[in-house]
């Protein structure tokens, strides 16, 4: 196994994105490290005939298939949870009720999420900051402290199964954790 200690051997990591404007490299990144892990990762969207139009910063990069649609998504089958970043991405699936109710479910569970850049507006919206501690891009910080949250400026930040990191700089510490606490599960919270 390339990379990384852990394994993901047998786990389905839901990768929730809107259609069109999730950063390219928070998808890509994230997705190898749980493919290189062993696990297998679902690419979820609102409309699941309609392909991903994944950015880099504000230019358009690759399109991506949508292996299944967000409201026929059930957060208890998967194991984990993984939120890229992008602008539009999370600002467009904080108005999904169905998006907003499916990243809350792996909550309820106390199953693992993980979350970079402007991510975090989706965990705002589905009301389940309360109390964390968690990192994003900084333009978020005053979002996340509204919503309970406790905002830290660091490369990545781990609580009780959610993982977080600011930008696309902080990738490769934020895969190593998002894969380690994937491979734990389910956390007490």
């Amino acid at each position: 196994m390339a990379k990384t200690e852990r394994t993901l051997q047998g786990r389905t990591i839901a990768f929730l994105v809107a259609n069109e404007g999730v950063e390219q490299i928070e998808l890509t990144e994230p997705w190898r490290a749980v493919e290189e892990a062993g696990g297998r990762p679902v690419l979820i969207a609102p409309d699941a005939n309609k392909k991903v139009q994944a950015f880099n910063h504000l230019d358009k990069g690759d399109t991506f298939a949508v292996d299944m649609a967000v409201e026929d998504a059930n957060a208890a089958d998967f194991d984990g949870l993984m939120l890229p970043g992008g602008v539009a991405n999370p600002d467009q699936l904080r108005t999904i009720p169905e998006a907003v109710q499916f990243v809350k479910g792996f909550f309820d569970a106390k199953k693992p999420a993980a979350v970079i850049c402007h991510g975090p507006w989706t965990l705002v919206e589905a009301d389940v900051l309360k109390g964390r501690t968690i990192t994003s891009w900084p333009s978020v910080k005053t979002d996340i402290r509204n919503a309970g949250g406790n905002w830290v400026d660091q490369e990545v930040c781990v609580e009780n199964g959610l993982v977080s990191s600011r930008k696309p700089d902080d990738l490769p510490a934020f895969c190593k954790k998002m894969v380690e606490e994937f491979a734990e599960g389910a956390h007490r919270r």
